[in-house]
């Protein structure tokens, strides 16, 4: 079925087959408030040797891409290091890794460094265990995981109140658009693909 969308939506994939269904999500819209109610269903639990190949799937492709985005949780089966694995991967062919995550995962793939790592406040304050109230606290905690050489660059999203963007030496605090609001499934995926997209066609911080 995910194929069969991505035909008809023309979008380019190559796509890995494993035993299980892929799983399902949806967003309820309660029009009388206006809310949002995400149900993330549970999907099928990997074998080692399925997800061992999507390891060795992007090594095949190592000199097609210039950067690697990862983004999500882990399926079941998928041991947390998976993504460290990916971006030491990446990394050691010269791909830039750019990470999505939350929790363990993210935790394990900070240890062995990315180019970029997109939390939103709520996964950064579960990283640092801090309340992060304000921008002095925000930029201060990303400036740590830049001088650990964790990341080069902390994007940090803020939802309605914009995003910042944190390097060596460098800040860039943007914020919110002011824009009727027709749904937030997906905001943060297309925040990250126009950062990756600026910064891949040579843009500053400040661009992205």
């Amino acid at each position: 079925l995910l194929q069969q969308r991505l035909d008809e939506e023309s979008v380019p994939a190559v796509t890995l087959e494993i035993a299980g269904e892929t799983r399902e999500s949806f967003t309820v819209l309660e029009r009388a408030s206006g809310r949002e109610y995400r149900f993330v269903l549970p999907g099928p639990r990997l074998a080692p040797e399925e997800w061992q190949a999507c390891l060795d799937r992007v090594e095949s492709l190592a000199d097609a891409y210039g950067w690697v985005v990862a983004s999500g949780s882990l399926p079941g089966g998928v041991p947390d290091d998976f993504y460290a694995r990916l971006a030491h991967q990446v990394r050691r062919r010269g791909g830039r890794f750019v990470l999505d995550a939350a929790g363990a995962a993210l935790a394990a793939a900070l240890d062995e460094g990315v180019d970029l790592v997109k939390p939103n406040l709520r996964e950064f304050r579960e990283l640092t265990g801090e309340a992060l109230d304000d921008d002095e606290a925000r930029v201060r905690a990303a400036e740590g995981l830049v001088r650990a050489g964790k990341a080069g660059i902390v994007a940090l999203s803020l939802g309605s109140s914009g995003a910042l963007l944190v390097a060596d030496g460098e800040s860039v605090r943007a914020p919110g658009l002011d824009v009727e609001i027709a749904g937030t499934v997906g905001a943060g995926d297309s925040f990250l693909a126009a950062t990756v997209w600026s910064l891949a066609r040579g843009g500053s911080l400040d661009d992205a």
